[in-house]
């Protein structure tokens, strides 16, 4: 991870709590979705677009480079006209599989959480 500072101003290296640590890895809007899409295979920058339509390039180009950075993703680069890159998990970023795993299933279960309360909600408002 390098020199690479938090936004709180601590270095990840230096005695942080190793959930923040974590989330300064794999935190943020977009990286999250990167990494649970990347489970299922490589993928190209474009495929990421589509899948992604409100993610702008600048920002996607970011946090692929940060991912890469820290040895989560790996980045190919074909030698073909024109150019072609791929990006995978790399073995280290594989560890992450049961942490976005649990993500997406503690996300479900919040979603019907929410569905049942808006319904009761709604039946109250009725009455």
């Amino acid at each position: 991870m390098g020199d690479r500072r938090n936004k709180y101003g601590v270095s990840p290296d230096m005695q942080a709590c190793p959930v923040e640590t974590t989330l300064d890895v794999i935190g943020g809007k977009w990286k999250g979705i990167i990494l649970y899409q990347l489970l299922d295979g490589t993928k190209r920058f474009n495929e990421f677009r589509r899948l992604n339509p409100g993610i702008t390039q600048f920002m996607l180009t970011l946090q692929l480079r940060e991912l890469e950075r820290d040895g989560i993703i790996h980045r190919e680069i074909y030698k073909e006209v024109p150019p072609r890159v791929e990006y995978s998990l790399t073995d280290f970023g594989r560890t992450l599989e049961p942490i976005i795993m649990a993500m997406k299933a503690w996300g479900e279960s919040y979603k019907v959480r929410l569905d049942e309360n808006r319904t009761i909600q709604g039946n109250d408002e009725i009455k």
